[in-house]
């Protein structure tokens, strides 16, 4: 979920990584390495200076007879430790894709995504251990689970990373990493899934991974292609001069109810035209740390930090991920799970699990406040298969803002596109929101459902995602 469902600031030092040159692999190891009572599966990987250290079959979350899963870190660089978590398709993993899934935030652990959301286990009725999930996205695809940046969820290290830009060098990384230690997957569909924050991390993750694939096409890097088909992208943060506008747009006039009186909305109008609207475009202009976080400064003064005032004070508990009466929210019975130690160990995880961290150093950054509607438009011009989707009761990053940012990519079918209707789009017959398709774009609103889609609409959701992956495209059922 985007930071600003919580509001929480924290503070960190912050270094950028950016990946080097790779040669020919000629000296990779394997072996197993025991420490704390856990035996790792040590991969050596001399190409990127990085080394897999993992545990298979740990017995947590995906308890499906003959399913494998692995869990553990890729190190790289100077105290750089990245967690993830694979778990193999339920039907066919030897020709079932491969999808990489990051949480937003920024600096949220994708954990919350695998356990509320698309994994193979959840909490049902606030149980204390999890249950498989029928719906899981690994009941189609091989799934990989990233926790990025450095210091979320498993991940540890004293070196961070503080904008969208520095982590994809590492994901890179790490994905270069993956497919040597498991080779199997080297030449199947790839594809990234991510939501909110992933506005950001999704088109700029994708489009470096399509321009490390033209270097290694033209010789310049010795390295494996990753066969990208499909970015899907639910409820993203994409484009803070689209969307904050639209923010305010949303909470006036929107299917559920109408959140904010005529007169704050005309003051809200006028506040983002005469100072954030400035604030943003000097951003898109100058690019720097200091111009973008006073963009950022500017609508979270201006817009968020007001209406957030009035929020609380007109609806107490108010839940920006999700506006109807009553709201509804997944839950956070994951995190004292993840916590115990017996589970960690299990896992292989060496430090204590952290739902969220980071957030402050892309702020302060001023990456919040980046378009990345250049990344996104590269990705869909590429032809890649490239699906925004919106849960339509969800404010913080609601299907409006999204609506117009994939209006507003440039490629060949702009036009054609934006001018498109919104046709049904069912489940077995029935409806569950409505879409538009060119090509290799889709759009997608999805009725009755917050910030974190798959937890308010787990069929369509699976239903979506398998389709995203497929040729065929998303087609109503």
């Amino acid at each position: 979920m985007r930071w600003i469902l919580e509001l929480a600031v924290g503070t960190f030092l912050a270094a950028s990584t950016i990946a080097s040159p790779i040669s020919p692999s000629t000296a990779d190891r394997r072996y197993l390495e025991a420490r704390d009572r856990v035996k790792y599966n040590v991969f050596e990987h001399s190409a990127t200076k990085s080394r897999l250290s993992f545990v298979k079959n740990s017995g947590i979350c995906e308890t499906t007879p003959g399913v494998n899963q692995y869990s553990g870190y890729l190190s790289v660089g100077e105290d750089m430790n990245m967690w993830f978590w694979f778990f193999e398709a339920r039907e066919n993993p030897r020709q079932a894709p491969l999808v990489a899934y990051f949480e937003g935030g920024p600096g949220d652990a994708s954990e919350y995504g695998l356990f509320t959301q698309n994994g193979p286990c959840h909490f049902v009725n606030n149980e204390t251990s999890p249950s498989l999930n029928p719906y899981s996205f690994n009941s189609y695809a091989n799934m990989l689970y990233i926790d990025q940046p450095i210091g979320v969820g498993f991940s540890y290290g004293n070196a961070t990373v503080n904008s969208t830009k520095a982590a994809a060098p590492l994901v890179w990384n790490l994905l270069q990493a993956f497919y040597e230690s498991f080779p199997e997957y080297e030449y199947r569909d790839f594809g990234i899934f991510t939501e909110s924050y992933g506005g950001h991390y999704g088109p700029e993750f994708a489009s470096y991974i399509l321009d490390q694939n033209i270097a290694i096409s033209r010789g310049n890097l010795h390295a494996e292609e990753i066969r990208l088909v499909a970015l899907g992208i639910s409820n993203g943060w994409f484009d803070a001069t689209i969307q904050e506008k639209t923010n305010i747009e949303y909470l006036y006039n929107n299917s559920y109810r109408q959140l904010i009186n005529e007169t704050f909305y005309k003051e809200l109008l006028t506040r983002y035209d005469t100072k954030c609207k400035p604030a943003l475009d000097r951003c898109a202009d100058v690019g720097t740390t200091d111009g973008c976080f006073a963009a950022w400064k500017s609508y979270m003064d201006e817009i968020e930090y007001p209406i957030l005032g009035v929020l609380n004070k007109d609806y107490p508990g108010f839940y920006l991920g999700d506006i109807r009466d009553p709201s509804l929210r997944a839950p956070s019975t994951y995190i004292a799970y993840l916590q115990r130690l017996d589970v960690q160990e299990a896992l292989g995880a060496k430090v204590n699990y952290s739902d969220h961290a980071g957030a402050a150093g892309f702020i302060y950054s001023g990456d919040d406040a980046r378009s990345f509607m250049t990344q996104l438009s590269a990705v869909v011009q590429a032809g890649v298969r490239v699906v925004v989707w919106t849960g339509d009761a969800d404010y913080v990053s609601n299907w409006l803002g999204t609506l117009r940012v994939a209006d507003s990519i440039e490629w060949l079918g702009k036009e054609a596109f934006t001018n498109k209707d919104m046709i049904p789009y069912t489940l077995n017959g029935t409806q569950k929101g409505t879409f538009k398709s060119l090509d290799n774009l889709t759009f997608m609103r999805i009725f009755e459902a917050g910030h974190n889609v798959p937890f308010y609409q787990p069929e369509a959701s699976l239903q979506i995602f398998e389709q995203s992956m497929k040729t065929s495209g998303i087609i109503p059922t």
